[in-house]
């Protein structure tokens, strides 16, 4: 899989930088004013509850706008990524935030050996993130060993049924596997999903697709309890273009064709045994 991740790398860096710019990622207002969150952490909130003073990380962080997020909801965070483009933009924002953040850059499963076993109360891992790494199994065996006994895992994650479909007809069809699979997808694209000004030049990645079973399965086998998962309609950008609509009220995407059909996303939360 080196290969994968080094092509996969090239890609997010140069998607650093752009992304850094994009009003969608919006620095500025997290400059501008000190209680302003992301929109994924803002629409989980009540998922999340009081996470005051508690030690986290944030898996995959890219940017870290999410984890400057988490910061300011009162937990003391840290950042893994294997993007070192990404995670300069990341303290750049942190800086103009007023949040201390320490930030690492590695593969995701190496984050242990990284950070340290049983370090944490939350690993968190935001919305995009899965679908770039092979095995779900080895992930959670990751997730499993970050945390402390009682720690807990947090998830919003694009629903692989949405994964699932090719955006480029009308109406979007399943194309794409469900399932995880050895071989990974291969896309070539110099675009990204935020509103950016300029393209990728290294346009080509790796993505791989895990069912929700598997994904809950590979936590239970690592010895994780499932507390609470949701499965809502609708996804943070535009992920299948003149297909969905924006519903302002809560700041993302639905399927503008009967949205209930689809499952877009979810939020998955567990618990370490004790």
């Amino acid at each position: 899989m080196t290969d994968s991740f080094a092509l996969n790398k090239a890609n997010w860096d140069d998607r650093a930088a752009l992304h850094a710019k994009s009003p969608d990622y919006n620095f500025a207002g997290f400059a501008a004013d000190p209680a302003y969150l992301s929109g994924v952490v803002r629409f989980d909130r009540p998922r999340l509850g009081d996470i005051a003073g508690l030690r986290g990380v944030h898996l995959q962080c890219h940017l870290g706008t999410d984890t400057v997020s988490l910061s300011r909801l009162g937990a003391r965070m840290s950042g893994l990524d294997f993007s070192g483009a990404a995670l300069t933009e990341a303290r750049r924002l942190a800086e103009a935030a007023g949040a201390e953040i320490d930030y690492h850059e590695a593969n995701v499963y190496d984050a242990v050996s990284v950070l340290g076993a049983g370090a944490f109360d939350l690993v968190y891992t935001g919305i995009g993130a899965l679908c770039w790494l092979p095995s779900a199994a080895r992930w959670a065996e990751v997730v499993a060993g970050l945390l402390r006994p009682g720690g807990r895992l947090f998830i919003r994650e694009m629903h692989p049924m949405l994964g699932a479909l090719d955006e480029t007809v009308e109406p979007a069809v399943p194309r794409y596997p469900y399932f995880e699979h050895t071989e990974p997808l291969v896309f070539d694209d110099p675009g990204t999903y935020v509103e950016v000004d300029g393209e990728v030049a290294h346009t080509v990645t790796h993505e791989w697709a895990h069912a929700v079973g598997e994904i809950i399965t590979a936590l239970l086998g690592h010895g994780l309890t499932l507390t609470g998962f949701t499965e809502h309609d609708s996804v943070p950008w535009n992920a299948i273009p003149g297909q969905m609509v924006h519903d302002e009220d809560v700041g993302e995407w639905r399927m503008k064709d009967t949205p209930e059909r689809i499952a877009a996303s979810y939020t998955l939360q567990a618990v370490k045994a004790s």
